[in-house]
């Protein structure tokens, strides 16, 4: 006999189509759409509420180790890009450029761009060539450093194939960069940055993530190093979520970042840049949804707890709708995470079971019904999203932060779980490649740890054959000597392999 197959809210599935489901999540939980301009999107509040989260809790922590925010200008000359050539010629097909500065009636009476500009202006793809600029006019002196600045910005990278979060033409992110008197010093900084980013996946999105260093191939152009977290998603291919960069001189020789040191001799600054984007959004989904819709981490969620007042008849709706408005004030009072619980009391003129799914497919925490027998008894119950949507258990006010947090925990641990599930020790190719090679339409792959000699054409070559990258060189292994899987040769560590977003 075959087993019955589960009704789900989202469909496809996961298994059955995972990018069609990743689609299918945002829209029920209404997060985002796409907007009339190609490759962007349009941020709807349930979607924003996240970001704005996300902004609050990494801009506290960004001041807590003594950045501050500034902002800087959306369009860079395109003679301050070409300052640094391997820069440009690692962004020069994603850019937008702006050429004329407004709009006059053609013949046919329709506008066309008039007043050309005596120079071309790049929609900036990142910003390290401008805030050089400006930081060259900030820094005179050893006592002017460490300079330490972030802001909160959009770019616009002219991508070819977009998805929402993921990868759009326009991006919300933030960026930091830093100038330090040695380099010692802006390493140190580097690496500090990472840290940053890996906490704050790991405390508060609830995302286990491995701290490593980009390969040649793949580092930010114009860096030194460039460092990365990587994340696992439930297609078990690789998300890059964050990066650090180790700038070493390069951009303070293009942007003429001096100082004078202790001594009164001119030196060139150390810089770093490091950022993270909305497509932490995307990897918050992508990690914990399931195929009923999205499930939310608390510490991050727009809503920590929903309250569904079930109303069978005129003659119960104002008691019903007056014990459940004391309810939410009563819970709006306690503290989580330093702010006071955000508690929505659904009123909709909508059917009990259709309000219940779509607080389920929009990944609310918590869920509280309360209805004329709970009113009564004075016993409520909470459903956990991170549960079966049927499990209910008592409720009581004074341990919701106990539950948020026993959330909170579960989805790290099924994240981490799942990850080292999925993550294998390779020692030779015919198993890399075998591993990567799909059989049937199920999911296949992981996270593949194999020794490598560092050719970069090695790295090319697999690319080329199974759309695979390596993802970074992880820190958190020790060193361990072994032989490269492709040429034998010896290898001082092993490597990510992984498919990726």
């Amino acid at each position: 006999m075959h087993k019955k197959k589960a009704r789900t809210a989202i469909t496809p599935t996961r298994e059955e189509d995972y990018p069609e489901w990743y689609q299918s999540v945002l829209q029920a939980a209404d997060l985002a759409e796409h907007s009339a301009v190609r490759g962007c999107m349009v941020i709807k509040p349930w979607g924003y509420a996240i970001w704005e989260n996300i902004q609050k809790v990494l801009d506290r922590m960004f001041k807590a180790t003594g950045h501050q925010n500034a902002y800087f200008p959306l369009f860079i000359p395109l003679s301050y890009m070409e300052k640094e050539a391997e820069h440009i010629e690692g962004f020069a097909k994603e850019c937008a450029v702006v050429t004329h500065h407004r709009l006059e009636k053609g013949k046919d009476g329709k506008l066309v761009p008039g007043g050309k500009l005596e120079e071309p202006l790049v929609v900036r793809p990142t910003s390290e060539m401008i805030i050089g600029h400006t930081f060259a006019k900030w820094v005179e002196s050893y006592r002017d450093l460490p300079l330490l600045i972030n802001q909160w910005a959009n770019i616009v990278r002219w991508e070819m194939r977009t998805r929402m979060f993921l990868r759009t033409t326009e991006i919300l992110w933030q960026e930091g960069h830093t100038v330090h008197a040695t380099a010692e010093e802006a390493v140190i900084e580097t690496q500090r940055m990472l840290e940053v980013y890996s906490d704050f996946c790991h405390q508060y999105l609830a995302i286990p993530v491995i701290r490593g260093e980009k390969t040649e191939s793949e580092r930010f152009p114009g860096a030194v190093n460039t460092y990365t977290i990587e994340a696992m998603m439930q297609d078990r291919k690789a998300l890059q979520s964050g990066t650090s960069h180790f700038l070493g001189q390069n951009f303070s020789k293009s942007c003429g970042i001096q100082f004078r040191n202790i001594a009164s001799e001119l030196e060139y600054g150390w810089t770093t840049s490091w950022g993270s984007t909305t497509r932490l959004i995307g990897g918050l989904v992508m990690t914990h949804s399931d195929d009923d819709g999205l499930v939310l981490p608390p510490r991050v969620a727009s809503c920590h707890l929903v309250i569904i007042p079930i109303i069978h008849n005129e003659d119960t709706q104002s008691k019903v709708l007056e014990y459940s408005e004391k309810l939410a004030f009563e819970l709006r009072k306690i503290q989580y995470e330093g702010e006071n619980l955000r508690v929505i009391v659904d009123k909709r003129d909508l059917r009990g079971g259709e309000k219940t799914w779509g607080w389920i497919k929009k990944g609310v925490p918590l869920r509280l019904e309360v209805g004329l027998r709970e009113i009564e008894s004075g016993e409520l119950s909470v459903y956990r999203r991170d549960r079966p949507h049927k499990e209910a258990i008592r409720f009581f006010s004074e341990e919701v932060v106990v539950l948020l947090e026993a959330i909170q925990s579960n989805l790290l641990a099924k994240a981490t779980a799942f990850r080292e599930q999925h993550t294998v020790s390779i020692d030779h190719k015919e198993e890399l490649y075998e591993f990567f090679t799909a059989k049937g339409e199920e999911i296949h792959g992981g996270f593949a740890l194999a020794h490598w000699n560092g050719d970069p054409k090695i790295e090319e070559q697999v690319k080329q054959d199974l759309n695979v990258t390596i993802r970074c060189i992880p820190l958190h292994l020790p060193p361990e000597a072994g032989k490269c899987i492709f040429t034998h040769e010896k290898s001082a560590r092993r490597v990510i392999f992984a498919k990726s977003y």
